[in-house]
C-alpha cells in the first residue's frame, strides 16, 4: 500500500506568500526598484525546493522581490549559478525576517 505524503493546504502555503506583502526587495539584483507595489513572493527556481518543469518550488521557497528582480531571475540573461547565489543570499537574509513577522521560532545549526 502506498503511502501519502501530506501535501500543504492552500492556506498553509499562503501564509507565507502574505508575509511577503509591505516588504522591500531582498533580491538585490542590478535595476532593483527597491521596495513598493511592484514586490511579490518571488518563489526559488532549484530543484531542490520543489521545482520542476512547469511546477513552481513550495511557497516556503519565497522571498519578497520587485518587479525588475523577479524578471531577471526567472527570465534575464546570466548563469543559472549566479541567479540560484542571489536567490540563496536573499533567502537567508528572509528567513529570519519572515519568522519574526510569522511568530516562529528558529531553530539554531548545531
Amino acid at each position: 500500500m502506498k503511502s501519502r505524503v501530506k501535501k500543504p493546504t492552500v492556506a498553509e502555503g499562503s501564509k507565507y506568500l502574505a508575509a511577503c506583502q509591505g516588504e522591500p526587495c531582498f533580491l538585490r539584483m542590478r535595476g532593483c526598484l527597491g521596495a513598493g507595489e511592484t514586490v511579490v513572493p518571488c518563489h526559488s527556481n532549484q530543484a531542490r525546493h520543489g521545482k520542476g518543469m512547469g511546477i513552481k518550488a513550495k511557497h516556503e521557497f519565497t522571498v519578497p522581490g520587485c518587479a525588475n528582480c523577479h524578471s531577471l531571475l526567472d527570465q534575464g540573461p546570466g548563469l543559472r549559478e549566479h541567479k540560484f547565489a542571489a536567490w540563496d543570499i536573499a533567502f537567508e537574509a528572509w528567513v529570519p525576517v519572515r519568522a519574526r513577522k510569522m511568530g516562529i521560532e528558529l531553530q539554531e545549526a548545531a
